[in-house]
This record gives structure tokens, C-alpha cells and sequence, in this order.
């Protein structure tokens, strides 16, 4: 059975057009606004309100489809933050850019109060690295609110998650984990239209784990909903590099700019494989390559 490909993922209050055959080859661009003391390449930058909303609304200017909004690290081996500081946080930059931006608004967060009080701010979107699963609750809050809902694979927590993460075949098991997941969605009440999935490059994979993710991204369409690859930045984009330059360190002083340059290629290469969304930091580097990638 031919498995149509979404052309839309149906958010709160509005609808987003993806990539399909016939229509835009582009993915969307989802922009990362971490609102934390440490992620991984940017924590600490824009940790305060004000340098938050300004970050989000230059991501906007840069031509973000999505902001996506973060307030507790999920880097490996990151600590846990509680509730009452993830709230404290995210509440005023999620509610000043889903005023000021005119874009929808992702609350990137495992925990029901958390994305309960964020739809409430404006926010259009739950984005929930343990696939709905790390909060009894998340299910429900999910499917009264009528957002967009992204599900994503992790092995283990990020605690624990880099710790000899080991697959047999890593793409199948993913592939089995997210049709699961979409499965239980739809059973909570959560429409297919809504449902979008990631196979959580960098959460319990090894590089070679992640590139094979990467070359065979198109494995995931089938699952009938739009596809989201986090792959900004990460570790796994230095070492290629390094290995593709037959270097043992990249400059200090240029490792950013490598690992931006790195993600923009892998955003070419998922969008010719049919990926219909890109979540990424630099989105005016990923943006203007994706659009010439395909004039």
C-alpha cells in the first residue's frame, strides 16, 4: 500500500504547508531559541527575557517558518530543571513571540504544565523529546489543546542517553519506536494531521548511528506524517568534518562557523531526500541554502 505524503501539519490556529511532490521542495526551518544557562552551543546567550525575544524575533527576520522555545537543556548528561524554573523561564518569551513574530510558536518541553501553560501563552506547537512518554499527562494536555504535536525518539534520558546507545539496526527500531508512537497519538485523540515525528539525532545514537539516520532519512516517510530532524550543531558534524579534512581538531576560533557550514549541508542533503522540516540555530545560513539548493 502507497502511503500518501502529508502536505500540511495542522497546528492551534493555523496550518502549515510541507514539502511534497507537486508543491515546495523546501522544509520548513523551525528556530531554536534555548532559553537556558547551558545547551550545548549556545547556553547562556540568551538566557535572559530580553535577549530571548530579541534572538527569536532575528530568527524571524532571518526567515524562520517556526520559533521553538526551550527553557531545560536536553544536551547529554544535562540535569533536570523543576517545573516552577522551566515556567520561569519560557512564560514571557513564549507569550512576547507568539505576539510579536508572527510565527507559530513551539514549546520544546517533557512536561504537561509546562506546554499546558505555554498553549496558553500562544504557543502552537508541543515539541517532546520523550515522545509524550515522560509525563503521564502529556498525552491529554496534547490532545485537548488542539496544537501540533511533535514526537521524538530518545534511547534512555539525557542522563543516560550517550552511554553505549546500541541498535541493531538502528533505522528499523527507530521506524518501529515513532510508527508506535504515532499509533498511541492518534488513540489519545490527537488527529494524524497534527502529528509530526523526529528520529532524534543525538539522543542515545552514536555517530555512526546519526550518519546512517542522516543517509537514510527517507526510510521515515512512509509513516504518513511530516518528518523533523534536530541535526544543528551537533556533535557528530565536528567529527565528520574532521574526518573529511583529515584533521585531529577544527580551529577553535572556526568550530561555530564549521558546524553551521555542516548543518547547512545536512539540511540540503535531508531536503533532497524528501524531509519536510529542519530544526537549526543558524537559520539564515540554513535558509538561504536551502533555497539554492533548489532555485
Amino acid at each position: 500500500m502507497v502511503i500518501p505524503l502529508p502536505t500540511h501539519w495542522q497546528l492551534r490556529s493555523r496550518t502549515l504547508a510541507v514539502p511534497h511532490p507537486g508543491g515546495s521542495r523546501r522544509p520548513l526551518v523551525m528556530g531554536i531559541v534555548n532559553v537556558t544557562p547551558d545547551s550545548f552551543s549556545d547556553g547562556g546567550r540568551h538566557d535572559s527575557v530580553d535577549a530571548a525575544v530579541c534572538h527569536g524575533l532575528r530568527l524571524a527576520a532571518e526567515g524562520a517558518d517556526i520559533l521553538d522555545v526551550g527553557g531545560e537543556s536536553t544536551r547529554p548528561f544535562s540535569e533536570p530543571v523543576d517545573t516552577a524554573e522551566e515556567l520561569r523561564r519560557i512564560e514571557p518569551v513564549v507569550a512576547a513571540l507568539a505576539e510579536r513574530s508572527g510565527l507559530p510558536v513551539s514549546i520544546d518541553t517533557s512536561k504537561a504544565e509546562v506546554a499546558e501553560r505555554a498553549v496558553a501563552l500562544g504557543a502552537e506547537i508541543i515539541n517532546d523529546v520523550t515522545g509524550l512518554e515522560g509525563d503521564p499527562r502529556m498525552l491529554e494536555v496534547a490532545a485537548l489543546s488542539g496544537v501540533g504535536v511533535c514526537c521524538m525518539h530518545m534511547q534512555g534520558t539525557p542522563q543516560t542517553m550517550q552511554i553505549e546507545p546500541q541498535y541493531d539496526d538502528v533505522v528499523a527500531e527507530i521506524h518501529a519506536y515513532l510508527a508506535a508512537r504515532r499509533d498511541a497519538l492518534l488513540a489519545a485523540g490527537i488527529s494524524q494531521p497534527r502529528i509530526c515525528l523526529d528520529p532524534g539525532i543525538g539522543f542515545g545514537k552514536t555517530h555512526e548511528h546519526n550518519l546512517e539516520l542522516i543517509r537514510r532519512a527517507d526510510a521515515f516517510l512512509d509513516l504518513g506524517v511530516p518528518i523533523l530532524v534536530g541535526h544543528s550543531r551537533k556533535g557528530f558534524l565536528g567529527k565528520a568534518l574532521r574526518t573529511a579534512l583529515a584533521v585531529e581538531e577544527l580551529p577553535a576560533e572556526f568550530d561555530l562557523l564549521w558546524r553551521d557550514g555542516g548543518t547547512a549541508g545536512v539540511a540540503c542533503r535531508l531536503a533532497g531526500a524528501g524531509v519536510q522540516i529542519v530544526r537549526v540555530h543558524a537559520v539564515g545560513l540554513v535558509r538561504s541554502a536551502l533555497e539554492l539548493f533548489n532555485p
